[in-house]
Order: C-alpha cells, then structure tokens, then sequence
C-alpha cells in the first residue's frame, strides 16, 4: 500500500463497509463488486444479492461501442467454493453471482480512504475514464446523518474520444426477499427514479419485513422492473441482449407470480452525453429498511458459571422459557426506521441532500488524513472507525447505541456492550460523544445490581432480566473512568450528576458485604479476591492488570466526588488509592515489570469460592489436579496489560496510576518480551492472528527465568489487535516512538489487503470493537488533553514541527483541525463550535505569544506556563480560526531517534 491506494493482488481480500451507524451495510470489493450484504440486522458475510452489480456502456448515437460491468478481474481461485450446492459448489468453477464471465474491466486501483473510496477503472478497450467515489455520510458529532441506512455512488464518467458520446450506467439489484410474492415497483419523486424491492407476503412487524430502493437523481433514465423470468440462464442472457442491443431499457412487468427459483433482478439505468474531453457525474444510492429487530442470539440470561467466556457456546438448559416468552417483549426497533419510514424516504433524503452530505463527510476525511501521523498510523486510526459502521453496532429505538464485541458470519458475536472490550474502544467517545454516554446510561440504568454489581454484558431488549453472572474487575472500574473520561469530553454536569449514585456504587462494590468474588474486602486500595477479565476466566490474588482499573476508578471517583461537592468521599477514595497504589509499587514489581503475586499451588485459594462446601465449581474449573497448580493465572509472565489502567489514565487526564518510572520499565519490558518480530518459530496453540513472517504482540510471555503455569491464562499466545494497539499507544506516549510504531506497522502489514481486509480487523469475530483502541494514536501523536467541564483542551505534538504540523480533534461541541504554519499557530472549528476558556500548548516559549486573535478581534487573556486563560469564554464557531504567533521550545520527543 502507498498512499491508501490499492492494486492487484492486494485489492483482494478488501470489503470496504458502506452503512450507517447501526443501520448495517454492504461491502464494496476490491474488484468492484458489491458482497457482504449485512442490511437485515445481523451480520451477513460472504454473502452476494443475486446479479447486484454497476455496468456501463458508451454509445456513438444508437451504435454500440462497448459495454462491461464495473468490476475488475475476480481474484484466483477458480475451482469453486466449498458448499452444499448442487452443481454450483466446488470443481463447477467461481459461482456465476461473481458476473466473472461478463466483459469487465482489465484492472482497477482501489483507493481507500475511510469513510471514502475511489475505484479508478482502467481498460483500453473502454472509450473513457470511470472514477467510482463510494460512500456513507460519516460526520462526528452528527450522529442523524451518519447513521442513514444507505450506500452512496457517485460516477465520474469523462469522454477520452474526439466524438461525443452517449454512456449509460446502469444498477442492476436482486430482490432479496425469496419467500412469498416478490415485487420490484417503479415511482419517482421529483427528479429522483427509484425500484423498490419488496415482498407482499410480510406483515409490517414480521422480524423479516423491508425494503430495499435503489435510486438515482439523473433526470434521463430507462429500466426494467424485472429481468426475463426464465430456466437454466436466461435472466442473464437476456439481461446482457437488453443492454447492449438498444440505448435505452424497455420496461418488463409480470402480473403473476415468479414460479421458478431464481431470484427477481431489475435494473436502473441513467443515461448521458458527453462532449470530447468532457466529464459529467451520474449519482445512485442503494436504500434499506428492516425496522424490526429481535434478539436471536440470546433467548435467556443465564449464568454460564466460570467458563462463561463470549457467550459462542450456550450451556445446556439455555433455551426460551415460556416464562420469558410471556413476560418480555422480544422485538424492538431500528433508530434509522424511527427517522425514514421506507426505502424510499432514505433514498430520497440521502440524494436530495448529497452534496451537504458528501462536503462535510469529505471535510471530515480532509481533516483526519491532514494529520502529521506516520502513514500507518493513518491508516490504523481511519480503518478502525469503518467498525462503527458495520453490524457490530446497533442503534435501539431511542438512538442508544449497542454494540457486539465483533461478528459471526451470520449473527453478532459476544454480545452486551461488552464492558472489557469496549473499554479499549476510543473512537466513538470522540467522534460521537453523544452516543458514548448513551452506552453508560444503560449500564447504570439495566445493568447495575443494588449492591453495585455491574452485569458486564448488557441484554436486549432493554429493561429484561440481568446475566446472572458474576461482574468483571476489568468492565467494572473501567466503566467508572469510561464516565470520568465521557464528563471531561462533554463537560455535562447534569449528566454527571444523574449517574453520580450510580458510579460511587460501583466503586464501592469492591469492598460490599454482597461481593462474592470478595475483592477488596477489607479496603486496602488492592484487588485480592476472584477477578473475572476479559481474557474470559478469572485471576487470584493482586495483580497491577486490574487493580490498576480498581486505582483509576478510585481517583476518578475523588475528582468527581470533589467537583460535586463531597469532600469526604473524595478523601476516602483518594487515601485508598495512595495505600493501594504504594502497595503495588512496593510489592508487585520485580525489578523489570508488573507481575502477579499468587502461589499457583495452593488450593485453599479455590477453596474460598466454595459456597457452604457445596458448590466446588471453581474448584473443578481451576484447579490443576495433575500437576497440583492452579490454571489459567499469569504468575510470573509479563502481560501485555499490565500497566493497561495507566493507559487510560493517560488520555483521560487522570495522572499517575503507578511509580512512573515503574510503567516505564515495564513498557519496555512489553516489548522485550512479548513482541515477536517473526512467528514462524513461536508456538501457538490458540486462535491465528498471526503466522509465519509476520510480527505481534503475544498477551503474555514468561523470559527464560521466570516459572510458566501448565496451563497459563488463555490466550497467552494470541496476537489481538486491540492490545497490540494499547501497548504501542501507551509506548509512544511515554515518548518510545519508533517502537510503538513498530508495533503499528506490524498489525497493518497483517492488513495488506492480500492476507487479510484492511477494513476489517478481526479478533473474537469480524469487525472487532477493541481495535479502535488505534483512535488514541491521533490524541498520542497530536498530545491532545481535554476537560470540557473546565473549557480546556491543549495539544502537545510528540513530532517534530519545524515542517509544518497538523491534526484533527473532536469533542463534545465541535471538531476541527490543530495546525503550526511556520511559527503560526491556528485552532480551526470545521463543524459546529468550541467555547473555550483555556488552552494548553506545552511546546511554546514561554512569553513568546504576543497577540491572539480570532478573525480581527483580538482576545483577552493571561499565560502561565505555556497555558492561556482567557478573560472570558470564546466561542470559535464553524469556519472560524483562533491563531496567534509562538515560537517553539525544542520537539518533547526525536521521532527518528527514540530508542528504548
């Protein structure tokens, strides 16, 4: 890859989503082709629509000169598909869906730029040039339009000939519905032409009712609402005569109902002239609408004891009861559908609103790819926010947002806004704040127990019974900063306050009589008890990986306590967190890292978690009868995530978690140990993230003198991406740059686009939420610090600036771009606006700003120590810049020549 753009054989593993934000999408191809149709509320990979597909033809008046579909060759192989049908699987050569056998185009250059991509066609038969620009509004902070259930084409088509010539493009779609009546229906609203795909055989609150509309805003038009219904292959032999053998369609229509298998095609066409040399644009999009959800997954809550995991494999007995079939409602409906009634409105809507659509969502895209990251950092932070845009994440009736950790082929994967693994998920607090806060308030309002207990997986629909499995240490004090970090994002004291209780329950359930796990039972500001995680089982004794969450939750909870007023609690939390945090400097660090103090082979720690001596079920799942240890603990390894709570810290603003010079030696000691720079001779029996020559972060190594257990904690030898991105974010922030982007790189050459989809990094599942922990190489690179509660942001850039410097931002208010010209400095509002009383630039001189201004008024203000104050709130509005002349104190870290 160069410069985002994509060619040959790395075009083909792409699937580049293109959906609204719980809404679900459809994958473009690195051929072209349009697959993963994932618009029915649940994942859908691998999957095609029929004939779905883009052609265009040029015509020199009425006589044909060429004519292809938009796609480029379909990569190798070609024996077939392993399936169970009958003369179409493997040994019967691609599957004809591919439209492989059609006249296509010799090659084509896939450029990606999320949430935009360009396909530019190539082939010298064809008499001009085609620019596919393919997109779904993606506008932080506007959460409406971002979240349309839609899919955006735009053409370029540009006459390379002497001669005008007449093109057509044409969007040929399949009827998804296969049962019942199937019906494709014309109609036209003002300049807009639509096919509306549907079945007459559903109820409007059958589980399967919707829609599908493809549209288009040319005013010259033709179509056919069916193709030719025939046998063997006549619907597309007769598809391809009608479009090359006249200009323009004749429409088709049956009255009766389709009574072979294939499936109904129609297709809309838009047509053009071009002078020589001249260039027109063509605009399509495909529209959906399935309003109905329902929770197919997980029929019943259930307690799947310690070896609950992500919730893959049901225990027995986990059926629909009848009581719950009585007692809750199951179904409930998309956001998207409570803002377009059909198709059609969203299609409508999304063409009639184009270009203010595509000008912010390209403004958005300008702004994020004119950061001065290294370019794959780029690339790591713009792939990961596609997963907001895939059926990972839902959007319930009232806009709440949901997510799966990632995706089955055909259902969500590990369901409930999974608190651990949404932890590490820092895109959607910046970009879209609002939706953010939404995944806290159901927490605190469906998932909180009465004693503090929080139910790391949240069940749908809302307001049904909690898991009854035990809370996790990681998920529960995470949960506690997660609404620290969402309140310094949004400065919203009332929404502080309105889960003000909620968070000092959580917090103080470490030491609650009603703890079974007993984790801190006798307040020592350490976590000693039974720590359920998100490596899916749990850890005995203390360890820095989770009471480093217990500690931030403590400090967070004393600031939060101290701005609402309440002095004394501010003061227990902060003294339990002095006491903790001193004891695990003291006693949890071995010289080079953070380890895990437990003898492995003392089972009075399982015999503990015995209820009444009846219950010996952690007894049966921990203990290690043959080699008389205890399974599935880290004991002496190094873990990827033991100084994880530090990292949180860090963006959140929360100051020092451990003895700093500690973190930094077990930094370095992550990279040490646990990155591996080649695969191939590194033994892995778990799931393979990672192979041969490629390069990763293991989650957890034991060096050559420490004890491994028989059987360590799982996952010990997986690379996950998610925690792979904490560990290199966490080191450049600590200023070991080259080696953090080591690590970056590392995952990214795994994402090439030939082994794996740059757009879908995959960990327990496809789009996995935890790789947008990458969004925090923007915030770590630019040095960014928020807390909106005080209006202030500040940016620290850890690259040299002597050449010009520049970065994105986004908070609650308003987002736009940080850039150093010379030694001009400018704060830039794109969208919306920013009321700012204080901003913090370390990197400046002191007395070296003079003059402040936004536009021609010149602002009030103090400095100390590189921080402005200004006299009063500014409010930069869209389109405005604060700006001033600084010059610059030498670069925080040398890019080029950090070594650790």
């Amino acid at each position: 890859m160069k410069d985002f753009i994509f060619k040959g054989d790395k075009t083909k593993e792409i699937s580049f989503p293109l959906g609204g934000i719980g809404a679900g999408c459809i994958g473009l191809s690195g051929n072209g082709r349009l697959i993963d149709w994932e618009i029915f509320n649940r994942p859908n990979k691998g999957s095609v629509n029929g004939f779905s597909h883009f052609s265009i033809k040029a015509e020199s008046g009425n006589k044909l000169i060429d004519a292809r579909i938009l796609n480029g060759d379909l990569h190798a192989p070609y024996t077939g598909m392993y399936n169970d049908k009958k003369y179409a699987g493997y040994g019967f050569g691609p599957d004809r869906s591919t439209l492989a056998g059609l006249p296509h185009f010799q090659s084509l250059n896939f450029e990606g730029e999320f949430p935009i991509a360009k396909l530019m066609f190539n082939d010298d038969a064809f008499p001009g040039s085609i620019v596919m620009t393919a997109f779904n509004p993606f506008i932080p902070l506007n959460d409406k339009d971002s979240s349309i259930p839609a899919a955006f084409f735009e053409f370029e088509v540009k006459n390379t000939t002497k001669e005008t010539l007449n093109y057509t493009i044409n969007l040929s779609m399949g009827n998804p519905h296969i049962k019942g009546t199937t019906i494709n229906q014309y109609s036209k609203n003002g300049d807009i032409h639509m096919i509306t795909h549907l079945s007459d055989s559903l109820i409007e609150d059958d589980i399967n009712y919707g829609e599908v509309t493809i549209a288009t805003s040319q005013y010259n038009v033709s179509y056919q609402e069916y193709w030719y219904r025939g046998e063997w292959f006549d619907n597309l032999e007769v598809y391809w005569k009608d479009f090359t053998s006249s200009n323009k369609f004749v429409n088709r229509t049956y009255d009766s109902k389709n009574k072979n298998s294939s499936q109904e095609m129609s297709s809309l066409a838009a047509h053009v002239s071009i002078k020589p040399d001249s260039s027109k644009l063509i605009r399509f999009v495909i529209s959906w609408n399935y309003p109905n959800c329902k929770n197919s997954w997980n029929l019943q809550a259930c307690d799947c004891s310690a070896t609950e995991g992500c919730g893959t494999a049901a225990p027995e007995g986990c059926g629909e009861t009848e009581d719950y079939k009585t007692s809750v409602k199951k179904e409930w409906r998309n956001y998207y559908s409570t803002i377009f009634s059909s198709s059609r409105e969203s299609a409508i809507y999304s063409l009639s609103k184009w270009d203010t659509l595509y000008k912010e969502t390209s403004e958005f895209k300008n702004a994020l790819f004119s950061s001065s990251l290294p370019i794959e950092a780029l690339d790591a932070v713009s792939a990961n926010i596609s997963i907001l845009k895939t059926p990972t994440c839902l959007r319930l009736q009232d806009g709440s947002f949901y997510g799966f950790e990632g995706c089955h082929c055909n259902e969500g994967c590990c369901e409930g806004s999974c608190t651990h693994v949404w932890n590490y998920a820092y895109a959607l607090p910046f970009l879209f704040p609002k939706l953010e806060r939404s995944m806290r308030d159901l927490d605190f309002n469906y998932n909180q127990r009465d004693d503090g207990s929080m139910c790391f997986r949240l069940q749908l629909p809302v307001g049904r019974e909690r898991s009854a499995f035990r809370a996790c240490a990681d998920g529960q004090f995470g949960g506690v900063i997660k609404a620290y970090r969402d309140w310094k994002i949004c400065g919203d004291i009332q929404w502080l306050k309105s889960n003000w209780e909620a968070i000092k329950k959580s917090i103080e359930f470490a030491w609650a009589d009603t703890n079974e796990d007993k984790w801190d039972i006798n307040k020592t500001g350490v976590l000693y008890g039974r720590q359920h995680h998100t490596l899916d089982m749990e850890l005995f004794g203390a360890n820095s990986w989770l009471t480093g969450f217990y500690l931030g939750a403590l400090k967070a909870g004393a600031e939060m306590a101290e701005y609402l007023g309440e002095s004394d609690k501010s003061k227990e939390y902060l003294d339990l967190f002095d006491k903790g945090s001193a004891w695990v400097n003291d006693n949890l660090f071995n010289g080079e890292y953070f380890y895990q103090l437990i003898n492995l082979s003392d089972k009075a720690i399982l015999e503990k978690y015995c209820v009444n001596g009846s219950d010996d079920s952690t007894i049966k799942s921990y203990w290690n009868d043959e080699a008389k240890e205890i399974k599935y603990q880290i004991g002496e390894g190094c873990g990827v995530d033991q100084v994880v709570a530090q990292w949180h810290a860090n963006i959140c603003g929360l100051g020092n978690l451990f003895d700093k010079q500690k973190t930094l030696s077990s930094l370095k000691s992550i990279y040490k140990y646990n990155f591996k720079k080649r695969m191939r001779n590194y033994f892995n029996p778990c799931r393979l993230y990672c192979l041969n020559d490629e390069a990763g972060v293991v989650i957890c190594n034991w060096p050559k003198n420490k004890y491994k257990p028989v059987i360590p904690v799982p996952y010990s030898q997986e690379t996950m991406n998610g925690f792979e991105y904490q560990a290199a974010c966490h080191l450049i922030r600590e200023g070991f740059v080259n080696e953090g982007m080591e690590i970056v790189s590392a995952i990214r050459q795994r994402y090439d686009g030939e082994k794996r989809n740059p757009w879908n990094e995959f960990e327990c599942g496809s789009n996995y939420a935890r790789s947008m922990a990458s969004y925090d190489l923007l915030l770590a690179f630019s040095g960014f610090e928020f807390d909106m509660a005080k209006g202030m942001i500040g940016f620290n850039p850890i690259q040299g600036i002597n050449n010009g410097y520049s970065s994105f931002w986004s908070i609650e208010s308003g987002w736009g771009t940080f850039s150093i010209e010379g030694n001009i400095v400018k704060l830039k509002v794109l969208y919306e606006k920013l009321d700012l009383k204080v901003l913090k630039l370390p990197f400046v001189k002191n007395g070296t700003i003079k003059c402040i201004m936004l536009g021609t008024e010149k602002l009030r203000y103090q400095i100390n120590d590189n921080t402005i104050e200004f006299e009063d709130y500014v409010t930069i509005n869209k389109g405005e810049t604060l700006n001033f002349l600084a010059y610059f104190t030498d670069s925080k870290y040398d890019y080029w020549k950090t070594k650790l």
